[in-house]
Order: structure tokens, then sequence, then C-alpha cells
């Protein structure tokens, strides 16, 4: 969870009754375009005025936030550094002491910079008279923003192939033509061919394939001319109907709902179609809790289980300032048998060594602002003991961390930093003496810069960077050169986060809170979840019905670990995403306000997740005895592999132990 969304800083300042008027009856803003690029900063101009236009010079002028945190931030002078895309609400305030503070609103919005780059999406190989194509485009600017500047296209040979201004292409006569795109500084251009022989045969296979909804189907198109001969090369146009799924440009095809699917691929006017016969996914499964641990002293937050499978830690949230050691060798009656404390009122996140020696665990609220991660031997898994800390420099807080091992460097602990928006890289190879060995931070003003999230697999750091999206990090893969102490930056997965969650706007208010908040590598893929807050309650609502989260899983296809791009999704209809586990075939997610959750992910992942069927089990963990009582917020899940429980850490409701019901036999 963001701390910074509890604060009550977002909410609007309201006018002190019983005081007089303002002698202030206007209040002028400049610059009066209020829009900033991604990076820059500008420095707000503010004129107090009285009934006759006259300044009023005892007047004085505050800013305040409404929202946009995470996008940029304002200063005392009025000085506002914008970070990232999105939007800066702010109150302006101007008064006169004893009298009632003038208020006005104002908004500025963070724009992208200029394209510098720009990748034409579809392939356009060879098409035949006749034939016509949309093309998929997108620009990105310096920062890997997706880009606004207005687009052109051309053709090198508008009588081979025509295309117009919204990307559509005409294949009219054989030959062959470039299409350029043009926008900002960048230029990309796509070659193409247009047939001159006649097609005389299609085929399309496999055909008449039954398959399950959320299987993908890869169709191949052999065309053949007159002498038999085959014709390569070629871009067919896709349709599909009747029936609710996806059809890429690329002949994959995946069905959301049971039903019988045409699917004709046309070049020009030769066309030919196969039937898909999708069925049922068929994957649901019971639900069993085995066991509970009601909290209700403080909110949960994350839970951790030892590598001996018959210890987990629990975390406090919200004031608390311990983390607690369960028994759960009967996973039937969790037991909390001893707890540490430190100095936090927060332990958001913790780990274990992988040899379950040690475990680190972090620091944000400390009252001392000595914050940072705490260090503990659990030799004694169901006693852990404070044997050493690390706070250079994250004095202002850390939100994750991820020790991980590897044999040529040793045990490194990589940890957020809230201060910087830097993962700081913590040698723990002596655990009693750690130090900070290496750092990485994105190229982009230190303002509202944020990672929230770490994961590593193979030597690959795969880093939730808020408004930079998904950062992929070389710390010892070898692929960049990269090591625990000199991370080098692989590749970036970044989204347009104002126009994925424009419905959360629309239900709250501008400057709402959205980010790349957890993400999760598994075989080809990597799992990424946004943390969305509204910016205010519905108006009027109370209890649960006055607020509610929101967020997209969205799985990003790393197979090339250079080029990142998201293939499925998954939207939940009520409430958010927070973390994932994956295990084999099945994602673990806590959802917030949806409960808990668990997906069948295997083979190939296409479109959405949800469509297809592929849920498994649900599970609404809200509770009439918890700390906030019958309403869920589940964080997240960490599946034991001795015993294959999932355990499901709830902010409002504790730990729950979950088991969801094995898969039934296959009659032949």
């Amino acid at each position: 969870m963001h701390v910074a969304l509890l604060l009550l800083a977002l909410q609007q300042q309201q006018p002190p009754p019983g005081l007089p008027a303002s002698p202030i009856a206007r209040v002028i803003v400049t610059p009066p375009l209020r829009e900033i690029t991604a990076g820059d900063s500008v420095r707000i101009a503010v004129r107090a005025l009285d009934a006759s236009g006259k300044p009023v010079s005892n007047a004085i002028v505050r800013y305040t936030m409404r929202g946009g945190t995470n996008e940029g931030r304002v200063d005392s002078t009025g000085m506002i550094v914008a970070s990232s895309v999105g939007k800066i609400p702010l109150n302006v305030v101007a008064l006169v002491p004893g009298t009632k503070p003038v208020i006005q609103p104002i908004e500025f919005h963070v724009v992208p910079g200029k394209a510098v780059r720009a990748e034409i999406r579809t392939h356009l190989g060879t098409l035949v008279p006749g034939q016509q194509l949309q093309l998929d485009a997108i620009a990105y600017s310096a920062a890997n923003d997706r880009a606004r500047d207005p687009v052109h296209w051309s053709s090198s040979a508008p009588s081979v192939v025509s295309v117009d201004a919204t990307g559509f292409v005409t294949a009219v006569a054989p030959g062959k033509a470039d299409i350029t795109l043009s926008t900002g500084s960048a230029s990309v251009t796509a070659p193409v061919t247009v047939l001159g022989t006649k097609i005389s045969s299609l085929t399309l296979t496999p055909a008449g394939t039954t398959v399950r909804t959320g299987d993908v189907v890869r169709l191949t198109l052999l065309a053949k001319n007159a002498t038999g001969g085959t014709i390569d090369g070629l871009t067919p146009t896709w349709v599909f109907a009747p029936g609710n799924g996806q059809l890429d440009q690329d002949g994959s095809f995946v069905a959301y709902n049971p039903g019988d699917y045409l699917i004709t691929a046309s070049l020009g006017t030769v066309t030919t179609s196969t039937v898909v016969h999708a069925q049922a996914r068929d994957v649901r499964r019971g639900v069993a809790v085995v066991g509970r641990l009601g909290r209700t002293a403080f909110p949960t937050s994350e839970v951790w289980i030892h590598p001996n499978g018959k210890v987990a830690y629990l975390g406090t949230h919200g004031g608390g300032d311990r983390l607690y050691a369960i028994d759960i060798s009967n996973p039937a009656n969790p037991t909390i048998v001893d707890s540490i404390q430190a100095n936090t009122r927060l332990v958001n996140d913790m780990m274990t060594t992988p040899d379950g020696k040690y475990m680190s665990f972090t620091r944000e609220s400390a009252s001392d602002r000595k914050n940072g991660i705490v260090i503990a031997s659990v030799e004694d898994p169901l006693h852990p003991k404070k044997i050493a800390e690390f706070t250079d420099g994250v004095t202002a807080g850390v939100h994750s961390n991820y020790i991980y091992h590897q044999d040529k460097y040793g045990t490194h602990d990589y940890i957020t930093n809230d201060g910087t928006g830097a993962i700081d890289i913590i040698d723990l190879n002596d655990p009693y003496h750690p130090k900070k060995v290496g750092e990485f931070r994105t190229n982009r003003p230190d303002a509202a810069r944020y990672v929230h999230d770490i994961d590593v697999r193979d030597g690959l750091l795969y880093a939730s960077y808020w408004n930079d999206g998904l950062v992929i990090l070389d710390v010892g893969n070898g692929i960049k050169g990269g090591s625990p102490s000199h991370p080098v930056m692989v590749s970036q997965f970044k989204y347009d986060l104002d126009s994925l969650y424009r419905d959360v706007e629309a239900a709250s208010a501008a400057g709402f809170t959205r980010g790349t908040h957890t993400a999760w590598r598994h075989n080809q893929y990597v799992f990424i979840a946004d943390e969305v807050y509204r910016n205010g309650e519905i108006k009027g609502a109370k209890d649960a019905s006055a607020d509610r989260m929101y967020g997209t899983l969205q799985v990003v296809d790393v197979s090339d670990i250079e080029h990142p791009r998201s293939v499925a999704w998954y939207t939940p209809e009520q409430g958010g995403v927070h973390n994932v586990w994956v295990v084999a075939d099945t994602l673990y997610l806590g959802a917030y306000d949806a409960g808990f959750h668990a997906f069948d992910i295997s083979g190939e992942l296409k479109g959405d997740l949800r469509a297809q069927g592929r849920e498994i089990a649900s599970l609404n963990t809200a509770d009439m005895d918890g700390f906030v009582k019958n309403a869920a917020q589940a964080w997240g899940v960490v599946v034991n592999p001795k015993d294959g429980l999932a355990y499901v850490n709830d902010f409002n409701n504790g730990l729950w132990v979950v088991r969801i019901d094995p898969k039934p036999p296959i009659i032949p």
C-alpha cells in the first residue's frame, strides 16, 4: 500500500469558520497555459487583487497539491517540477492574516516530450491488389513515454500502395513502395510489395480444430500460384465471426467464449476460411479455508514463509511496530509464538535468505526517522533476533526488499529507497555488517520518482517503477555485463497510465494515484500488477460504497528481453490487483477488496484472461471480527512449497490459510 495515500493532504482545504471576508477579490495565476513537458519545471506567479483591481500588499500565498503527488512536486515558492506524464491539481491559497483564505483551484497537465523514435507494429510484407490493412504504430519520447505528436503517413509510390492520414493502406497495383511514418523528430519506414502473380488457391491450417477458451491457435495461410508453386511472404487480412475473442495480425486467435468461430483470411478478392471449435475451459475448482489468524490490534502487512515450511512471518501496518513469528506446523491452527519489534510503525515487507538463517524487514515510518532495514537471525525460526540494521541514505523509508543469492557474488538485499526513488543494493555476505555496494535510478527528476517492488530471477532484476513502468536490470546475468555493484538497464516497458485508467479519473478526480506496483517473472512472461487509488470518495456514499481499488494485471512477454510487449491482461470487475505468486500453471493474486483469486496460466497467454474463463478459485476475505469489519483488503499470497497451501495476508483481517481443491481426475 502506498503510504502517501493515507495522508490527509489529498483532501481539499475548507476555510475555517467565523473569519471575516478577505480583502482579496481575485487571484490571478500565471502562466495561463498550464501544460508542462515531463522532466521540465515551471514557476507559478500569483497576484492577489482587491475589488478595485489593486494588489493586496500583505497577501500570503501558499500551494497545496490535491493529487498528482507521483507526477510532480510544488515547493513553497511555487516552483513545480513535473516528473512524469499525468495531472497535477493544486490549490493556490491566498490569504490575509485574520480573514478567510481565498482558494483558487488550478490544474497542470504533464505531457510527454516530443517523439524521438517510432515503431510501425503491423507487418506489411507482401499484399495483393485491392487488399487493405490498418497500420498500428507507437511513437516514444526520449523518456520512453508514449508521444502525442501529430502523425503523418506517406507512400513513396501511391500508384502502388496508398495510405491515408489514419494509416489505412490500400494495395493498388503490382510493384514496390515504402510506407513512412513521421512524427516529431522520428521517422520510420516499412517496405511493402504488391504481388503481380495471380493467386490460384489458399489453404488455412489447422482446419476444424477444437480448443478450450483461452487456448491460442496459430493459423497458417498457404498460397499457391497457377502452376502449384508456393507464394511466400504474404500478409493476409484477418477477420472472425461470430463470438468474442482476439485475432491478431499474425494469425494467432484466442476464443473467449465457447462456440464455433469462423476465421477468414483474405488477400484482396481471394479468401479462405476455417472453423475453430471452442469448448469451455472448465478450470473452476472449490476452495476451503483451512485456518485463520485474525488480527485486530493493527492492520496486517506482508507474509513470508520460512524455507522450513513450518514458520510464517507476518508484518503489521498503521502504527504496528512488530513482526510476528507464527507456528504453521498445524495450518489449521496458526499460532503466534514470538515477535520481533523495531521502531518502525510499519513493517511493510520481509524476506529470508535462501538458507533460512537470516532475514531482513523494512522500516518506513520510524518515529526517529531511522528507517531502512532490520537484519535478524532466524536460525531459530520461531524466535527471530535482531543482529543489525542498515539506515545509511534510506532514512526516508524502505517499502520493499528482495534478498537474492548468486554463487559468483554472494547474497544481496535489493531495497527500495522512498527518498530518492532509487534501488539501493546492500551486501549481506556478512549480515552483521551490511553495506551498500550499488544503486540504480531511472533517468528523470528526483521529484516523485518512485520504485515500489523488486523481483530477481537468473541475475535479472524486475523493478516495478511506478510511473516508469517495468524496468529490467542485469545484476549478474551477464547479458549487459551487470553485477550487484554495477546494475545495467536491459529494457523498459512503459505504458500510458492515464489512458488505461481514464475511468478512475471519471469516477473521482484528476491526480489519482496509479503505477506499476509489482512484478513476477515466470517462464517467458513477467506478470505486472498496477496499484490504482481514487482521488476522493464517491460523494454522499459511506462504508464499502464510498471507495474501492482499481488496477489491471498485465502479462508481458519477455522472450525477447530487450523488447518486452504486453500480450494479455486481467482486470477485476470489482476491486484492484496487488501482489502475485506463481507456482507451476497457477497464478495467485491478492485483489484488495476483490479478495483472493487464483488463475490458470497454462499454455500461451493472449488477450482477456477473465473473459476466457481462466479463474480457478476466489474467496472473499472479509471478516466481521477483523481490524476493519466486513471489508476485504487482500494484499497478497505466499504459497508454502511444503504443503501447497496458500497463505493470504489481508490488510483488514489478518492471515488466511486456503486450500484449492485438486484437479478432478480425467475420466477416459
